[in-house]
């Protein structure tokens, strides 16, 4: 399965509101101190589960871990 961000792709964010996210939103995320691009997997109420395009999950955050949802990839 492909992902769908790759190494050198283009990714446009914007701010978001967490209250608008939803599964399958692509955001930029801070886990354990570092910044990554993830896929939003479940959310339930204030906390959102996130994983990658390959089926892994990589636990549930708050919405204060999350910076912005992409908004575009370009390859």
């Amino acid at each position: 399965m492909k992902g769908k961000v790759n190494d050198r792709d283009l990714v446009t964010l914007a701010p978001c509101d967490v209250k608008a996210l939803k599964s399958g939103d692509i955001v930029l995320v801070r886990v354990k101190g570092n910044v990554y691009l993830h896929l939003i997997k479940a959310v339930n109420q204030k906390r959102f589960l996130i994983g990658n395009n390959r089926g892994g999950t990589n636990g549930w955050v708050g919405p204060n871990a999350i910076y912005g949802r992409a908004i575009h990839i370009e390859s």
